[in-house]
């Protein structure tokens, strides 16, 4: 069938569900946010682990270090709150206000501080846990400021100490691993400060910082929502947070790509632009084309350069007609990346008359030789698929899924269009299916 070439965008529209308590969401960064189906699954256990957690404590308060799992030493970094700071207990890591910490902290001399560390030192040696579990506890931990400096002097004063070459080893690296997580926590911690204290400026922080704004931030801020298992005001306080940020992330990302998406057409319209002759410029957008180059942005440009061009009053005869030619074979260009069921379609809307439209459909659904022109085009395609893409357009638009759709079948999506599109549907199942 023959159909008149007509402009069209190209391009994707995808919709972010948006996230509820979890702030890991799905994205233009998948690998940001894996953790997020877990979330509220890890809130469950985290709270159902405190039994065990207690059993943990006692071990490492008794130095019964032989067998300790890896939730146990989390437990010891977490449930402190229960149990009270004591010199036989090791560390408390609750939820209390600076104030309380800060007393808790005066209260430990340096022998009962030395006690903590080295029983934190055995319980790492026994379970030896990985970096990333080290990440989860030290975002656990609300103590790990006060006990931080005397636990790496501990481990060095135990390693000048140890006459064990394989021991003294050990200790070193211990200290030396968990300082480097350690270190990637509070820059955490300090972005996440900088975040709490002025959560209404999210969108410039994030645009100073987007380096910041990693993987490992958002896990970290994870883990401390989750350490908040038994304040859920505090712990949906967090998640908020980390929806803010998430948002602000993707809004600057997006926004990123579509500067260096108008950096780059711009440079493609220079080269175009430049070409020695008007067939030469020609030539180049059907090569870009042909690359799966010829973006929505170029298009935009050039179709803008033309508008202006026309309506001025300045621009030279022989300037519009350049532009015009390069309007048209960036327009022709496009409008063949679109699918064909999406043309044809758009084109059997603007036939009104009952017989001329069935006259049409039997020409769209005889094979024959697919011929692209310069102002006609000669599409086919079969009944089947013609009305799986009416159905699509017709099921978005009543079950709101318009993001859905490609950007091309989105202008179909009015009441009036739709009405033709189900008359249509029918008539293709009637006479065709």
């Amino acid at each position: 069938m023959e159909l008149a070439s007509t402009s069209a965008s190209l391009g994707t529209y995808i919709v972010f569900p948006k996230p509820q308590l979890s702030f890991t969401s799905r994205s233009l960064y998948p690998s940001l946010f894996s953790v997020r189906n877990s979330f509220s699954k890890s809130l469950y256990l985290a709270s159902k682990s405190q039994v065990r957690l207690h059993e943990f404590f006692h071990a490492a308060a008794v130095g019964n270090t032989s067998r300790v799992p890896y939730d146990s030493v989390e437990e010891h970094m977490t449930t402190a709150k229960h149990s009270g700071l004591k010199a036989s207990n090791g560390i408390t890591t609750s939820k209390e206000e600076e104030t309380d910490k800060k007393d808790a902290a005066k209260s430990l001399d340096d022998q009962k501080m030395t006690r903590v560390c080295d029983k934190l030192i055995e319980v790492f040696m026994v379970d030896k846990p990985t970096p990333t579990d080290w990440r989860r506890l030290l975002a656990f931990s609300r103590e790990w400021d006060s006990i931080r400096p005397h636990f790496y002097q501990q481990c060095q004063d135990r390693a000048d100490t140890e006459n064990d070459p394989g021991m003294k080893h050990k200790l070193l690296r211990l200290a030396r691993k968990l300082k480097e997580v350690d270190e990637d926590v509070q820059r955490h911690e300090e972005l996440l400060k900088v975040i709490r204290k002025s959560p209404s400026e999210i969108s410039e922080i994030v645009a100073k910082r987007r380096k910041d704004f990693t993987q490992e931030f958002f896990v970290h801020l994870h883990a401390v929502a989750e350490s908040y298992y038994d304040n859920p005001t505090e712990q949906n306080a967090v998640a908020k947070l980390g929806n803010m940020c998430l948002a602000a992330v993707q809004t600057y990302d997006t926004a990123t790509e579509s500067i260096e998406a108008l950096n780059a057409a711009e440079l493609k319209f220079q080269d175009i632009i430049n070409s020695p002759s008007v067939d030469a410029a020609c030539r180049k957008i059907d090569s870009l084309a042909e690359k799966n180059q010829l973006d929505s942005a170029l298009v935009l440009m050039i179709t803008k350069a033309w508008s202006a061009a026309k309506e001025s009053t300045m621009t030279k005869d022989e300037v519009k007609d350049v532009l015009y030619h390069l309007y048209m074979t960036a327009r022709g260009n496009l409008q063949r990346l679109v699918p064909k069921e999406i043309r044809i379609l758009k084109y059997l809307l603007t036939i009104e008359d009952p017989e001329e439209r069935m006259s049409a459909l039997k020409d769209a659904f005889t094979p024959g030789e697919e011929l692209e022109g310069k102002d006609v085009d000669c599409l086919y395609t079969t009944p089947e698929q013609l009305h799986t893409w009416i159905r699509t357009v017709v099921d978005a638009y009543h079950f709101s899924r318009e993001g859905t759709l490609i950007r091309e079948a989105r202008d179909l999506m009015s009441p009036k269009i739709i009405q033709k599109l189900e008359e249509l549907t029918k008539l293709v199942q009637d006479k065709f299916l």
